[in-house]
């Protein structure tokens, strides 16, 4: 028997899981970290709410992976609230204005303002929520059986 070990986690890794724990303990969300709404576009954080809400949540752990960031408004597309994840030393004022804010650390999270909401259509929705589910139980597949994903894809 092996035994196995956590992954060294970086930091905007560390930061998803305090927004995890957070939206799926408090809120009541289904979350999947590293989530591709669409080919080309990868979110830190999608968050499935109990009434069907999709929130992405985008984590970073410094002013240069802000700064480096072009793609961001690409995801607003893909749900009916946009946050920024970031730690209680980052430069808020730099994080544009509508858009969400949760601080967070490696445990735990805080919404301190919430992302406007702007409703996805209805089509949308629909596909990815299933997407979303196809994903999430591919993981959990993986995690129980990693060797029957055979071809590497996970969802």
């Amino acid at each position: 028997m092996t035994l196995q070990t956590d992954p060294v986690l970086m930091p905007g890794q560390l930061l998803a899981r305090g927004v995890c724990r957070h939206l799926s303990g408090a809120h009541n969300f289904a979350v999947v970290e590293e989530f591709v709404p669409e080919r080309g576009k990868r979110v830190d954080v999608m968050a499935l709410g109990p009434k069907g809400e999709i929130w992405v949540i985008e984590c970073k752990s410094s002013r240069a992976d802000f700064m480096s960031d072009g793609k961001w408004q690409g995801y607003l597309d893909w749900c009916d609230r946009y946050f920024w994840a970031v730690d209680e030393a980052f430069p808020t004022d730099l994080l544009p204005e509508g858009t969400g804010l949760i601080i967070a650390d490696a445990y735990d999270a805080e919404i301190l303002r919430m992302g406007p909401e702007t409703k996805l259509a209805g089509a949308r929705r629909n596909a990815l929520t299933r997407r979303f589910a196809i994903h999430a139980a591919r993981r959990l597949q993986a995690l129980r059986d990693p060797g029957a994903m055979l071809d590497g894809r996970i969802g």
